[in-house]
């Protein structure tokens, strides 16, 4: 672990404790972390509004939780993004819905969105390519890929969200990409 990695930590466990007496220290907390949360909860369901909502529990129940928080249990992203995902899972389980497929976000998010003409070009003639070589991913690779790039989590602390080890994630995440690289070339489509 290099020096900036303690120093974040350090500064972390001192802006739990500090949260712990004092509630406004918690703002500085959801501001840090809010972005992440969201982007994660925003791949994993199909709607802005929701993946809002959904980022507020989590910071509701975390506010409310933080006297259970341990730093000797693990680092405090990996205890909120476990808060996240167990969010989640109760969301999905009070819709009663199937399995999530996050080729429904990425839809949704290519109508929003209002790129330049060689944006929309561009993907307009990969839009189908690319939700077909992630519908091809396991249920499991793409949530490891939204903790990773989303959720901005290390390998580490996806392992021990996950209880797996470091090294099967590692695994894991390269095999997912290296097949989503594979998939989408065999595809026709360039990535540099």
């Amino acid at each position: 672990m290099d020096r900036k990695d303690i120093s974040k930590i350090e500064h972390e466990k001192e802006l739990v404790r500090q949260a712990l007496s004092d509630s406004e220290f918690f703002a500085e907390i959801y501001d840090h972390y809010y972005p992440r949360v969201y982007n994660y909860l925003r791949l994993r369901v199909a709607n802005s509004q929701i993946a809002d909502d959904l980022a507020s529990q989590v910071f509701e129940k975390a506010l409310s939780k933080l006297g259970s928080y341990s730093s000797e249990k693990g680092s405090f992203s990996v205890w909120l993004f476990t808060i996240a995902a167990n969010t989640l899972k109760d969301y999905y389980r009070t819709q009663k819905r199937g399995i999530f497929h996050p080729t429904e976000v990425i839809e949704e998010m290519a109508a929003v969105l209002e790129p330049g003409i060689e944006e929309k070009v561009f993907w307009d003639e990969t839009k189908g390519q690319l939700l077909n070589a992630l519908k091809q991913l396991s249920i499991r690779e793409q949530n490891l890929i939204a903790l990773k790039f989303w959720g901005d989590l290390n390998n580490r602390q996806i392992a021990r969200m996950m209880n797996l080890s470091e090294n099967h994630v590692a695994v894991i995440l390269f095999r997912a990409i290296k097949r989503l690289r594979e998939i989408l070339t065999e595809s026709g489509v360039d990535i540099r």
